[in-house]
């Protein structure tokens, strides 16, 4: 027999690794009101439990990827899983916050770390066409209902005690270090200069400044102020370095690729359209409509299902219309979705009120999310899928801070139905900007095809 090193058991580990990355995103959600009562936080250090996340995988996700392609994409991959691994289980022990702030931003870093080495591994083993649509479409459709998966499963396991949302994470590490240790195969292509010291300081800490910016938003103006003012400051010093730089974080071939620019423009809309989705409909179903953890969870289940739908639709439809035709006709549905449950929130039947939106965003959800990395992948070099994938991944994290933030300014602290109507017809604005994006990549792409 065979030892079983074939791409299929490759994406097979890849997809266990992304479901963690996007479980962990959502499935905090529903458990941070028991987290802050059973561990005694100030609403303000609660919030803290999403933002240490957040802040970490946004701030080194470039860094990360330069570390893929001058690593490999494998040797990476196995370190940084393993640490997420131990974070989690750190965590679910947590006796305070302080710990349990630790450990949400190593899980952070190791998320950082192990989101480029994925996309790397993807890039590398399936070449640019049908093959690597149809990884990133299994890719994409396990991602994206991790997503959904996590708010099921987070009212699920908090109903029996909120450290099960970190502790579930452990078991699934091993299963992927292993798997990786045994199949995936050391194929990945490497670059030789050294990973840029300075920029990948100065693109780390202007990233971070900015998330912790918009994390900290009204509660703490003054400290928000300046951390954005630095993050401008920053950000303009990194700007010089890498026009100057012979050793750049991002290299010069990579700014000029229409298509990852296509794509991250894409990524962050897809973050402050439906990605921003559960934020708003965990605190509408728990908050304005008295939904239990467990009944908030489940609420969650047609969207889940429906997302996966979409990204199966979505491989299919890539291979016959094109990427930016489906990516456009995903935000159109994910736009109508969103646009229905921001007018018939007010419904005291779930049936009738909340699911058809919850069904027309999760389809739109999951075509967004598979065909956006296709798009923003196609035409990068193998060598640099590391990158090209970490600069897409910091676009959509970045996106989703900055909506979280738009969106608290707009929920209040007691938000009734007029302010989550609001809060839904923002991101409906979101989803119909990301359908005017596809369809402007489409027309381009349809120009240059006549031209040649």
């Amino acid at each position: 027999m065979s030892r079983p090193n074939s791409s299929a058991a490759t994406l097979a580990v890849l997809s266990v690794a992304q479901f963690l990355i996007a479980l962990d995103y959502s499935i905090i959600y529903i458990a941070l009101p028991s987290v802050a009562t059973d561990l005694t936080l100030d609403p303000a250090l609660a919030q803290w439990v999403i933002s240490a996340y957040a802040v970490l995988f946004a701030g080194f996700l470039v860094v990360g990827g330069r570390l893929t392609d001058r690593l490999g994409a494998k040797r990476l991959f196995v370190s940084a899983i393993i640490g997420f691994g131990l974070a989690s289980a750190v965590g679910g022990v947590a006796s305070d916050g302080t710990a349990l702030l630790i450990a949400r931003g190593a899980q952070g870093l190791g998320a950082a770390l192990l989101q480029p080495a994925i996309l790397g591994l993807i890039g590398t083993t399936f070449t640019a066409g049908p093959a690597r649509s149809r990884a990133l479409a299994v890719w994409g459709s396990v991602g994206a209902s991790g997503l959904a998966a996590g708010a099921i499963l987070g009212g699920v396991l908090t109903s029996a005690s909120w450290r099960l949302t970190f502790l579930v994470n452990v078991p699934l590490t091993l299963l992927a270090a292993v798997g990786a240790t045994i199949w995936i195969t050391s194929n990945s292509s490497r670059v030789a200069s050294r990973v840029p010291f300075i920029a990948s300081a100065l693109g780390t800490a202007t990233v971070l400044a900015l998330v912790i910016g918009l994390t900290l938003g009204t509660d703490h103006q003054p400290a928000a102020m300046v951390s954005l003012a630095l993050a401008a400051v920053l950000f303009l010093v990194f700007v010089r370095n890498e026009r100057r730089s012979t050793n750049a974080l991002i290299e010069r071939g990579l700014r000029s690729t229409a298509s990852l620019k296509t794509g991250a423009a894409a990524t962050a809309l897809y973050m402050a359209s439906v990605g921003s989705e559960f934020y708003v409909l965990t605190l509408l179903l728990q908050s304005q409509k008295g939904y239990t953890p467990l009944q908030a969870g489940l609420a969650f289940l047609p969207l889940a299902v429906l997302v996966t739908a979409g990204n199966t639709a979505a491989e299919r439809a890539v291979r016959r219309y094109g990427p930016a035709v489906v990516l456009a006709a995903g935000f159109v549905i994910a736009a109508v979705g969103l646009l229905w449950l921001a007018v018939a929130l007010d419904g005291t039947s779930y049936a009738a009120s909340l699911l058809p939106g919850l069904l027309l965003s999760g389809f739109g959800h999951g075509v967004i999310y598979t065909s956006m990395f296709i798009i923003g992948t196609h035409d990068v070099a193998p060598a640099q899928q590391g990158t090209a994938g970490a600069l897409l991944t910091t676009s959509q994290y970045l996106a989703g801070a900055l909506t979280i933030a738009v969106l608290t300014l707009v929920l209040t602290a007691s938000p009734g139905p007029a302010e989550f109507r609001t809060a839904f017809l923002l991101t409906t604005a979101a989803a119909a900007g990301g359908a005017v994006l596809a369809l402007r990549r489409s027309v381009v792409r349809q120009a240059v095809t006549q031209e040649c």
